[in-house]
């Protein structure tokens, strides 16, 4: 089993990257391997809903001329696939939602590419607008046909400043519990 979590944070060092290094560790300890993907230095155009995709069921969008294809690559070869994003303005960063809108077109084109992968999103914010940035986020995995577990709580922690979700107890257990359901999960489904 493999896991790419995926930080939507333009933040070095953020919040989010935190998060997702901690469902990866507790993935690694239960013996399911995965990276770390940054969008921060990546250029990813939203979608143009031309539907070549579609058209031509080749996995490729039309868009090519930015990072979106290693990115997308790395999804399809993944088991796992966990994103994470900050609030901003009551919703995900426009780069993940560029990323999102695109693999979703294009991975449901091509025959269900992400279908009953395993994953989930998690999310952190100031003060507010966690929620709906989650469900935001969820929603791509529902209309994808991926499978979602739960935890204690929603996938949301509170911070602004640069490791300040370390302590956030409470965000940081709910977001441990959702990757070891995930390390369950899949060795569940292993069997």
């Amino acid at each position: 089993m493999y896991a790419v979590a995926i930080s939507g944070s333009p933040r070095k060092k953020s919040n989010t990257e935190i998060l997702l290094r901690r469902c990866l560790d507790v993935l690694n300890a239960q013996g399911i391997e995965g990276e770390l993907i940054s969008l921060r230095e990546k250029t990813i155009k939203g979608c143009r809903a031309c539907e070549a995709c579609r058209r031509n069921q080749d996995r490729r969008c039309a868009i090519g001329d930015d990072d979106f294809h290693p990115v997308f690559e790395a999804m399809v070869k993944a088991d796992v696939i966990i994103v994470g994003s900050p609030v901003y303005f009551g919703s995900a960063a426009p780069e993940m939602m560029a990323l999102l809108d695109r693999a979703g077109y294009v991975g449901r084109s091509n025959g269900g590419l992400f279908s009953r992968k395993l994953g989930g999103p998690v999310t952190v914010a100031r003060r507010a607008g966690q929620n709906f940035t989650y469900a935001q986020l969820l929603f791509w995995y529902m209309i994808n046909d991926m499978v979602v577990p739960g935890s204690t709580y929603w996938n949301i922690a509170h911070a602004r400043d640069p490791e300040k979700v370390l302590e956030d107890k409470e965000g940081l257990a709910t977001v441990e519990r959702f990757a070891e359901n995930l390390a369950w999960l899949a060795k569940s489904l292993r069997r």
